[in-house]
């Protein structure tokens, strides 16, 4: 069995006193879609943060190709991030936005950095869109321009924090389809935050179901499997959008 590209141990993660999720441990394969799920403010983009070392754990360990998270002062990035309202600088163009990453971490010449770039908007399908301003781009052309600023630097790993969020329904599966496209074509891991039960569905290898009251993962799984076969009625609830008072009906998380 091939080694884990993110193995979390253990870990509890909050603020103060508070406490989101406890003592919890999962893995994460390499070249896998892995989603990362639950209700509102169980912790998932919280969650997110964790893995990529924007906050310290109140105990235990991420592990990052079998060393911790890099912390923002400390080495160049292993991964990319794709951040929930994509956060472009509002400052700079698309372009700009891209080069930030190739400027500050390597010395490649300013032609070289104009053809990665290049290259970046024309794999997510924004060739010719250099010049435009955040504040130009749709929704959909936003979170496409996010995920080529996360590739900037060649990572084998992505981190996306709910990228349907906010997107028209033609939009959000094209987005998908453009995961599945970097996932399948690039060997790429990617890690998402999502709600969005169609896009589990059609994207996600595997994913976890973080639970607000016990502060832990209630099940771990391939969507499919804990859809259909799952004992946890909570976890069948989810997955086929169901009330706990209305008994499941069907597969219904397939047209979700």
């Amino acid at each position: 069995m091939s080694t884990p590209l993110i193995t979390v141990t253990d870990l509890t993660m909050g603020w103060g006193d508070v406490v989101l999720l406890e003592n919890v441990s999962f893995e994460v394969q390499r070249g896998e879609v892995f989603a990362i799920l639950g209700a509102s403010g169980c912790g998932k983009s919280t969650l997110l943060r964790y893995l990529t070392g924007l906050d310290e754990p109140k105990s235990g360990t991420v592990r990052i190709e079998g060393v911790g998270t890099p912390t923002l002062e400390v080495g160049r990035p292993a991964y990319g991030v794709m951040f929930q309202s994509g956060a472009l600088f509002g400052s700079m163009n698309v372009a700009e936005n891209l080069a930030l990453a190739l400027t500050e971490w390597t010395r490649l010449p300013p032609a070289a950095v104009s053809a990665i770039v290049r290259a970046k908007l024309r794999l997510v399908g924004l060739q010719g869109s250099e010049y435009q301003q955040p504040s130009e781009l749709s929704g959909g052309m936003k979170k496409r321009a996010a995920i080529a600023r996360a590739m900037a630097l060649e990572p084998g790993l992505i981190f996306l924090d709910e990228p349907s969020s906010g997107l028209d329904p033609v939009s959000a599966v094209e987005l998908d389809d453009l995961i599945l496209t970097l996932n399948q074509g690039l060997g790429l891991t990617v890690v998402l935050v999502t709600h969005e039960l169609a896009s589990i569905f059609k994207i996600a290898d595997r994913c976890i179901l973080l639970d607000r009251a016990s502060r832990s993962i209630l099940a771990c799984g391939a969507p499919e499997t804990l859809r259909d076969e799952c004992d946890i009625p909570a976890v069948r609830h989810f997955f086929n959008r169901t009330s706990p008072d209305r008994p499941t009906a069907g597969r219904t998380g397939e047209n979700a």
